[in-house]
């Protein structure tokens, strides 16, 4: 465990932050950002992105930062080209879902944003460490102000950033009052957060989440097995599971109970893995490796939705 604590330690540090323009991703942009990049790797660096998005030059960067925070895109040399993962998802030839219609594809993507490289590493550290019952932008930002201190590449960046990383990633999960005012960001749809007593206060949902499909949930434990456990490891924890940094209990903010069910659901429509209770304790094994399992669970489910 200290190896894999260190692992993440070493990828948090080489992390981005603000590189979102104060932007939360909005409709259509992640797919017009991902089909810009097949016709031109160089798109976003050219003067031309204006008109080719149809956006401001600030939002030309927020597209670009949020296409490689969810792993649609990646940094190949200079340019910038399409990952196997955005193929899979968004292609219009085949893809899983083109123009994310499902709130499971949104799940998928909220991922994206746990596993490296980390273009918004605020998100994995809000998630991570902010314990509150409730909270503020200016408390979130001091929370994931003082976590980034551990790492001197973080520690630098001026707690301004922080604070619109914060107020950014409230905009992201929490349904505003008044619509006229915000432009709706979809990942609102997912419920991770909502607006708590006191003024300007929000919370994070850890009640059980109806749109998050079991197989989605255990498609994203075979990605933290992928990246985060040694290789060849075949079981993990329930509990590492839920409540280890970075894990999927993390990302969805989910109980340790609620967990086991998705698992245990997902277990009883595919193969390859299995929930086994060993003196007490659950533990997920692998009979097959994550990495194939995962794309197998993916499949599997955008075939048969």
């Amino acid at each position: 465990m200290d190896k894999q604590r260190a692992r993440i330690d070493e990828l948090f540090a080489q992390g981005g932050l603000g590189r979102h323009e104060t932007f939360t991703p909005r409709y259509g942009w992640l797919k017009k950002g991902f089909d810009a990049v097949a016709r031109d790797p160089n798109v976003f660096k050219k003067d031309e992105a204006i008109v080719e998005l149809g956006v401001g030059k600030n939002m030309v960067r927020s597209i670009r930062s949020w296409c490689l925070a969810f792993k649609l895109v990646k940094s190949d040399g200079g340019n910038i080209v399409q990952t196997d993962f955005g193929k899979s998802l968004l292609s219009s030839n085949g893809g899983w879902d083109p123009y994310l219609e499902d709130d499971a594809s949104l799940w998928l993507l909220h991922w994206q944003l746990f596993i490296p490289p980390f273009e918004a590493v605020s998100w994995p550290l809000a998630f991570n460490y902010c314990n509150l019952l409730s909270f503020d932008s200016r408390e979130l930002s001091k929370i994931i102000y003082n976590a980034g201190q551990t790492y001197p590449s973080l520690a630098r960046i001026s707690p301004k950033t922080y604070q619109r990383d914060a107020s950014c990633i409230i905009k992201m999960y929490v349904d505003p009052e008044n619509k006229d005012l915000e432009i709706e960001c979809p990942f609102m749809q997912l419920g991770l957060m909502h607006k708590a007593e006191g003024k300007n206060q929000v919370s994070f949902n850890t009640a059980f989440k109806p749109t998050l499909p079991p197989s989605i949930f255990a498609a994203a434990c075979f990605s933290y097995a992928m990246h985060y456990l040694p290789k060849g490891q075949k079981t993990v924890s329930l509990q590492q599971l839920v409540f280890g940094i970075n894990s999927p209990g993390v990302a969805y903010k989910l109980p340790e109970t609620e967990a086991g069910q998705y698992l245990n659901d997902a277990s009883k429509s595919m193969k390859g893995f299995r929930l086994v209770d060993v003196l007490g304790n659950m533990q997920l094994h692998f009979d097959e490796p994550p990495k194939q399992l995962c794309l197998k669970a993916l499949k599997k489910f955008y075939r048969e939705r």
